[in-house]
């Protein structure tokens, strides 16, 4: 490797900070760019690298909970954001919490200090030459964004989320629920005869591909009740700037408070539907489609909502047949930045070469290999954002060294989530956070559902190490872990 050889990091957010620090620990030179403080986002109210904005934090730390595996796997890999979150750790039971200030200044310290890490303060406003990680988070600067439009193609770069709620398929109650589509086969030859049309009866039609959740009348407007009733969540100034987006796609909040029955003749319209316990046509009907390809996963259609997580939690536990749903991911409505990443991204978070050559040939060319991580990606949660962003380091040094790319298994969770926003149906692609219902199933899971946390845990550590020690992904670590 030539000593003119870099690496350019774009955003000293956590995934920004963790891919610098990565790559560094390797040995190559890192240029980290963060505009903080000469510009700031709507958001900060500090230089520090790696501030967090919301809460304090990190999630469960129980290993047999989705977010504690992820961390276990952070560590075992060699994570900075572990190592300056257990120097930052205050009392929060069972969840991994910090001292907001002290950790983002313990991440601070430890970039700027690196021999090999240059933290330069001014905005990237273009994509630079040679290896790069683009870690610019949901803010991402105007400039940025337009050079990233540019790269991907803007049809593929987002700047709200609108995010409908996720439940697991096994807490589904399907004494009440049913599977069908709209109009199927019975009612499309019906249709058809009607018509004075021919049906072959034998054709293959595509049954099943929603779960319906049937409303009475009562039922409905109890619901709606409930909602226009509900507390919302409070959107700062900056997730206010463009109404058409709330118009073009509005929370069915709001689409009820504009009358009793427009959710039914909206999301909720029951036309094409039948129950199949009563043969008729239920008064409203919630359908909800499949999220992820193993199937254990499955989002509310249409329900996009800025109600309050724990209104969400009371709410939507009155739809009939959801009354037991586990929610792994509640809806949300606010300002994100985030690319298409089932289009542009393969697992290795590496912009795929076959996109690149077609979009940006005037650009780059085929020597350039250019990696996302952190929100960007379509991640969710502070510890999701920097796996991403360890992960991408590990592969730009890969790349720039034309060694092969890192690719976790599936079975572990951060290989889990790139698995995920790398093979998503990019029609619905909408951020994930860490869940036991991206893993692939168990091959002899637990009866007891409490236990099954633990073999999911047990799994994926067996699997990580195995890949750690196959595809030798600490052994190219050249400088200690401690900063």
């Amino acid at each position: 490797m030539r000593e003119t050889d870099f690496i350019t990091v774009i955003g000293g957010g956590l995934a920004g900070t963790e891919a610098a620090w990565q790559i560094a620990q390797r040995g190559v030179r890192v240029k980290l760019y963060e505009m903080r403080p000469h510009k700031m986002t709507p958001a900060h109210t500090t230089g520090h690298l790696a501030e967090l904005v919301c809460s304090n934090s990190l999630g469960a730390d129980q290993v047999d909970k989705a977010p504690g595996l992820l961390k276990r796997e952070m560590r075992m890999l060699g994570s900075l954001m572990m190592a300056c979150a257990e120097r930052a750790v205050v009392p929060a039971g069972g969840a991994l919490a910090v001292d907001r200030e002290r950790f983002a200044l313990e991440v601070t310290r430890r970039i700027e200090s690196h021999p090999l890490i240059e933290v330069i303060r001014e905005e990237a406003t273009r994509i630079p030459e040679g290896v790069s990680v683009i870690a610019s988070g949901p803010l991402t600067s105007d400039a940025l964004a337009a050079e990233i439009a540019r790269l991907s193609g803007s049809e593929y770069l987002y700047f709200w989320d609108a995010i409908a709620p996720i439940v697991t398929l096994d807490s589904i109650d399907f004494n009440t629920a049913f599977r069908a589509s709209r109009y199927g086969k019975e009612m499309r030859i019906e249709r058809a005869e009607s018509d004075g049309q021919t049906c072959n009866p034998d054709a293959q039609f595509s049954e099943g591909d929603y779960i319906n959740c049937p409303m009475t009348r009562d039922e409905y407007y109890a619901f709606v009740e409930a909602l226009v009733t509900a507390e919302t969540a409070t959107l700062r100034d900056f997730e206010l700037r463009d109404e058409r987006f709330f118009e073009g796609c509005l929370p069915i909040e709001v689409l009820a408070r504009r009358g009793k029955d427009a959710l039914a003749f909206g999301p909720m319209r029951p036309v094409g539907i039948r129950d199949p316990r009563t043969g008729k046509r239920p008064f409203a009907v919630v359908q909800l489609r499949q999220d992820n390809v193993a199937g254990t996963l499955y989002n509310i259609v249409g329900f996009q909502t800025n109600l309050k997580f724990s209104e969400q939690d009371r709410v939507l536990r009155m739809i009939p047949g959801l009354q037991n749903a586990e929610f792994v991911r509640y809806g949300q409505m606010h300002r994100n930045t985030f690319i298409n990443s089932p289009v542009l991204l393969d697992a290795t978070l590496r912009l795929k070469q076959e996109h690149l050559t077609k979009q940006t040939f005037s650009i780059l060319n085929s020597r350039f290999s250019i990696f996302f991580a952190g929100q960007i990606v379509g991640v969710e949660g502070y510890v999701g954002n920097a796996a991403t962003g360890l992960l991408a380091g590990i592969n730009a040094v890969r790349a720039l060294r034309g060694a092969p790319l890192v690719t976790l298994p599936p079975t572990t969770m951060l290989g889990a989530l790139c698995h995920y926003i790398a093979h998503a149906d990019p029609k619905h692609f909408q951020p994930m956070k860490a869940n036991f219902g991206i893993l692939p199933p168990l091959a002899q899971p637990p009866r007891d559902k409490r236990l099954r946390g633990a073999a999911y845990a047990e799994r994926a550590q067996r699997d990580l190490q195995a890949a750690i020690e196959s595809q030798g992904i600490l052994s190219d670590i050249l400088l200690p872990i401690e900063g």
